[in-house]
């Protein structure tokens, strides 16, 4: 049971989502026990297979249409599996960037060829999905990307650097971030996927080493002259990814905040635990008054944060979900899972600083929370434009 007590909103209450993350959380207990985790963190990835194991159990595109394979749900199948690896640990495996962010692009955008050629690969896990956009010189800033898809005859040369990829190690359909036209800036920026087996010029550079999230590949990506067909450009034609970024990055942003709710809560759950059974000065932790303080605020900032995310959940699936909400669930909810887990570890004393207890992974995992799908301080901006 949750140390929030937060009922859930109808949405998500319905039989057929509850059954859904009954059976996700069988397939994770199944898959990935904590000492599975630690095997993922050891490798800095996890194991290849993991990813067709999941599109066998039904767990890969599962937002995307039948009729490509998908598992035809909505976003609250994606909620759940995000919620489900967060309280479980599990959270390193990069399924729902799979799911949840690259997928979405090109059912969203992607002609019918595209779609019939990519999205059943992905449902199985034969194609596992990352999209490239950070640059050694642009992050948040992604009108200053400087890789470039060249038009050659019946197709496109890229060429270029990223890095901090997800899922960089594994992923075999990359969406590619990339300039068709240099001289248009956004307007000339286009999504081009390319598929990396066999393609020549393409270099997976170092998988990178992380204070947190060691257990997801994030790596280094090189495109030296790689050649990829005209019909790889999402959408069809050139110009229109600045456009599929800006539509699309508020399910991401929304995707950050769901994540964090349910790694912060998971860490409730390990505090609580800990400061029950962990005795100091004749009586045990949680009888001080100063842990029963901070373990109240903690509480609130939880409930506050996730009713907020659920009320986003709720605008999303209708389809009202805006841009600066969508940047304030991401930002305030990042600030507060760092925020209530530094008051968590706090309460485990030395043993909190330790990696063989949960906390401390929870803790350096959280950090990245600040930074990816925008920093925060472009997400304040983003909210200011609207004052």
């Amino acid at each position: 049971m949750s140390p929030l007590n937060i009922p859930e909103p109808d949405f998500m209450a319905e039989e057929e989502v509850t059954l859904f993350a009954d059976s996700v959380a069988r397939w994770i207990d199944d898959h990935a026990p904590p000492e599975e985790v630690q095997r993922w963190i050891a490798n800095s990835s996890v194991p290849r297979e993991l990813w067709n194991q999941a599109g066998e159990a039904g767990l890969l595109n599962l937002s995307a249409p039948e009729a490509y394979g998908g598992v035809g749900g909505d976003y609250r199948h994606e909620v759940v599996l995000m919620q489900q690896l967060g309280l479980k640990g599990a959270d390193h495996f990069g399924v729902s960037l799979h799911n949840a962010i690259v997928a979405p692009y090109i059912w969203h955008y992607g002609t019918e060829e595209q779609k019939q050629r990519w999205l059943p690969r992905m449902a199985t896990g034969e194609l596992v999905g990352a999209i490239a956009m950070t640059e050694p010189g642009a992050g948040s800033d992604l009108q200053g990307v400087r890789t470039t898809a060249r038009k050659d005859g019946n197709g496109y040369v890229v060429n270029g650097s990223k890095t901090f990829i997800t899922n960089g190690q594994l992923a075999n359909l990359i969406i590619v971030v990339a300039k068709t036209d240099p001289a248009e800036g956004a307007k000339g920026t286009s999504l081009i996927v390319v598929e990396t087996d066999g393609a020549e010029g393409f270099e997976r550079g170092r998988n990178l080493h992380k204070i947190g999230m060691e257990g997801n590949d994030t790596s280094e990506l090189f495109f030296n002259d790689v050649k990829v067909p005209a019909e790889n450009i999402i959408g069809g034609g050139e110009g229109m990814g600045f456009v599929q970024l800006m539509q699309q990055l508020p399910q991401e942003r929304l995707n950050i905040a769901v994540q964090g709710v349910a790694a912060a809560e998971r860490g409730l759950t390990e505090t609580l635990a800990y400061v029950k059974e962990r005795k100091a000065f004749g009586k045990r932790v949680i009888d001080f008054q100063n842990t029963q303080f901070k373990l109240a605020e903690v509480k609130t900032k939880l409930t506050v944060a996730k009713v907020f995310v659920n009320h986003c959940i709720g605008l999303h699936l209708k389809g009202q979900l805006d841009a600066a909400t969508a940047s304030m669930a991401k930002y305030w909810v990042s600030d507060i899972q760092g925020e209530v887990l530094d008051e968590m570890l706090q309460l485990f004393g030395g043993y909190g600083y330790m990696n063989e207890y949960p906390i401390a992974q929870l803790y350096k995992d959280a950090r990245v929370q600040r930074i990816y799908g925008g920093t925060n301080e472009i997400m304040k901006l983003l909210i200011a434009r609207t004052l």
